[in-house]
């Protein structure tokens, strides 16, 4: 339903010798698949016949590639339409193809970005025709040719580990170092993955930041007090500005010329570090259009008569007169086209919570210090007593729940997508996120073969669940994945599941204070010293802790629950999420959207890292549209969701009739109006989310609008 742009690439460089993704003859029909095992994502390239991969030893492309490959071919086919961008020898741009375009090139030497999944770059001595209907997209050369085709991974890894004593002086030395990973620091960094993962933190008896980390010279300080809560909430600012964090008084941003915006006002400290990031971290994408891919943005040509900015000037401007143009322009004219951001992480000022910093700042979060209120148990057990007074006895728990030691928070609100929480307590709308966790997807290993589901049934009285999510499962054909069914399971059984190599559990069933119930007893997490899934959904009473259990025993996220839920209630959220999940939502995302539909919704809650997928979607974001009848056609707001491959930054181009410019991936932008014939064609073109008169709904599954 979309054309999507990850990122921009601006500095050359050759193949770093990763053997993360690799390329094979396709078995069904003529082609080439690539494969990138620790991210799961496939893309074939089909073409008019057989091919034979070979090695390239030296890949011939301007930008980075993690792999490299050889075939002959007249045509090339993308399953799909993603953005084509055509460079002559030199690198510069000739032409940029989305849906319905037609470009034809004379015989030349070209290099063609693909902008799939994994990223994709072919390049050719011959003539070129580049043409794309609404399914797909095809680029022909004429007559056979050899192609060289390189691909580079999404995936990133944080490349140093920088040792720092707990005095929050050498805490700000390690913060100002995350910028070692910016591989830019002209406006494209606003592009994703032109934005590097931190380096990782520890902490120790002396600060040791290693040789090779060096962080970028923009001549911009943010003076902060040398305290926890000051240096936490300006990490992912300081990052993203290269900027280097230094003892003050009064918290400021100082820069070459005179340059100085106090950072303590009337929206507070917090407040005014947040609007900072998303106005420069704003103006960067709109400034970016000048340069390597000048792309027609909605949200610049929207602002661009309000406000005083000359973009093209601005590109080649140094990072701290942008900085000073940027801020000059008045939050209020722009907030309207900002895109909503992905994420707020409430982190305790504590300091093993350093550790978690460079992962809070690679998702470039909006930082804030808990301000939370203590919800009770029992008002935590509302929405479930409510249900159960409609008449459903059936808990999933396999004992009454106890209460425990557990304690509850409710995060303040916040203008964003999702929220983090890291401090005490079990969070209510939020994600408990772990250091273990993050690590945990630092050292996920490449997998071999099918996306594998498991799922678990382990009360015959459940089997309704059962039945819907193997049907929702591995039902999507471009896809592959293999589903196991386990049903009845002894403790042994159940060990051996969890500790078996899996992609994502589903668990159906009874949980409590001792345990997984089991057809010979409980099996407790605690117990175990490794599992083998990488992320799970444990569908049951009061499974918070057996769910972070699984998490520091090896898995990157789960959704879990904080009480008892009522079985009718479970199997709703269940079928729920196994759909958004099953289309490429990230497990954040997912439950995000789900307990909107559930008064029990507000029981789960996600234990680890909430950005993991499960599944890719179809070139673009996940994505959802809120449809809205009018006497006259329908409005649509369509609503996208970042993940760790598109995340904040990246650009979207929906296919709607004639709607030709590009948005601002995160949430929505517009709001479209559309006809009856133009809505139904829009919602034919893949299966998702709708939500029509507050309920959710599926657009295969509408009956008529």
């Amino acid at each position: 339903m979309s054309r999507t742009e990850g990122r921009g690439d601006v500095a050359p460089s050759g193949t770093d010798g990763r053997l993360e993704v690799s390329f094979s003859a396709l078995d069904e029909e003529p082609g080439v698949r690539i494969s990138d095992p620790i991210e799961r994502h496939q893309f074939r390239l089909l073409t008019d016949t057989p091919v034979r991969p070979s090695p390239s030893d030296a890949p011939p492309f301007r930008f980075p590639v993690d792999a490299a490959t050889r075939i002959s071919a007249r045509k090339i086919t993308l399953p799909t339409v993603v953005a084509v961008y055509v460079r002559d020898a030199e690198g510069s741009m000739l032409a940029e193809a989305e849906h319905f375009a037609y470009e034809e090139f004379p015989a030349g030497t070209y290099s063609i970005e693909l902008c799939a999944p994994i990223k994709l770059y072919l390049r050719v001595d011959a003539p070129v025709t580049v043409a794309s209907d609404m399914a797909q997209t095809r680029i022909e050369f004429g007559e056979e040719t050899t192609v060289s085709v390189g691909a580079r991974s999404h995936h990133e890894r944080p490349a140093a580990t920088i040792t720092t004593t707990s005095d929050p002086h050498d805490v700000m030395t390690a913060v100002s170092a995350f910028s070692s990973a910016l591989k830019t620091t002209s406006s494209e960094r606003s592009y994703p993955t032109l934005r590097g993962h931190p380096p990782l933190v520890e902490l120790g008896d002396h600060l040791d930041v290693p040789s090779g980390v060096t962080p970028p010279d923009t001549g911009v300080d943010i003076e902060i007090p040398p305290d926890y809560r000051s240096i936490y909430v300006a990490a992912p600012l300081s990052y993203y500005l290269g900027a280097d964090l230094v003892p003050g008084d009064s918290p400021r941003i100082v820069a070459p010329g005179g340059f100085e915006h106090g950072l303590d006002t009337v929206r507070g400290f917090e407040g005014e570090v947040e609007r900072v990031l998303k106005q420069t971290f704003f103006f960067d994408c709109l400034t970016r259009t000048e340069g390597y891919y000048e792309v027609d943005l909605y949200e610049r040509n929207e602002i661009e008569d309000a406000v005083d900015v000359d973009f093209d000037a601005l590109y080649g401007w140094p990072l701290a007169e942008q900085l000073r143009t940027y801020l000059d322009v008045p939050f209020s004219a722009i907030e309207p086209y900002l895109p909503e951001w992905k994420l707020t992480t409430h982190v305790s000022p504590t300091q093993e919570n350093v550790e978690l910093l460079p992962f809070v700042t690679d998702d470039l979060a909006i930082v804030r210090t808990p301000k939370g209120d203590a919800i009770s148990r029992s008002e935590v057990q509302t929405a479930a007593a409510g249900e159960f007074f409609r008449g459903d006895a059936l808990t999933r728990s396999a004992a009454p729940d106890d209460g425990g030691d557990r304690s509850y928070v409710q995060p303040e609100a916040a203008d964003s997508l999702e929220q983090a929480w890291i401090g005490e307590g079990a969070p209510i709308g939020a994600s408990k996120a772990t250091s273990r966790a993050f690590h945990n997807r630092l050292d996920r290993s490449p997998a071999e073969g099918d996306i594998g589901i498991t799922v678990v049934c382990n009360d015959h009285r459940m089997t309704e669940e059962r039945d819907t999510v193997d049907d929702v499962y591995g039902s999507r054909e471009d896809l592959p994945f293999d589903v196991g069914m386990f049903h009845d399971l002894t403790c042994a059984e159940l060990r051996e599941v969890l500790t078996s190599q899996t992609d994502f559990l589903h668990y159906i069933g009874h949980i409590d204070g001792e345990g997984f119930e089991c057809a010979d007893g409980k099996l407790d997490a605690t117990t175990l010293d490794r599992v083998g899934t990488d992320a799970f959904l444990l569908n049951a009473c009061q499974s918070y802790e057996q769910g972070a259990a699984l998490v520091e025993a090896g898995a990157i996220a789960g959704i879990v629950t904080l009480t008892d839920v009522l079985n009718s209630g479970a199997i709703r959220m269940g079928r729920m999420l196994a759909r958004l999940l099953n289309r490429g939502f990230p497990i954040g995302s997912a439950l995000e959207i789900a307990r909107d539909e559930s008064i029990i919704g507000d029981q789960y809650t996600i234990v680890g890292d909430s950005g993991l997928s499960l599944a890719r979607t179809d070139g673009g974001p996940p994505n959802l549209c809120v449809i809205r009848p009018q006497e006259d056609g329908y409005e649509l707001d369509w609503r996208t969701y970042p993940t760790t491959r598109l995340g904040m930054g990246s650009l979207v181009m929906p296919w709607i009739h004639d709607e030709d410019q590009y948005h601002l991936s995160s949430g929505a932008s517009k709001t479209f109006e559309m006809t009856r014939d133009e809505l139904e064609q829009f919602l034919s073109l893949e299966t998702v989310p709708v939500k029509i008169d507050g309920r959710l709904r599926w657009s295969d599954d509408l009956d008529e609008l």
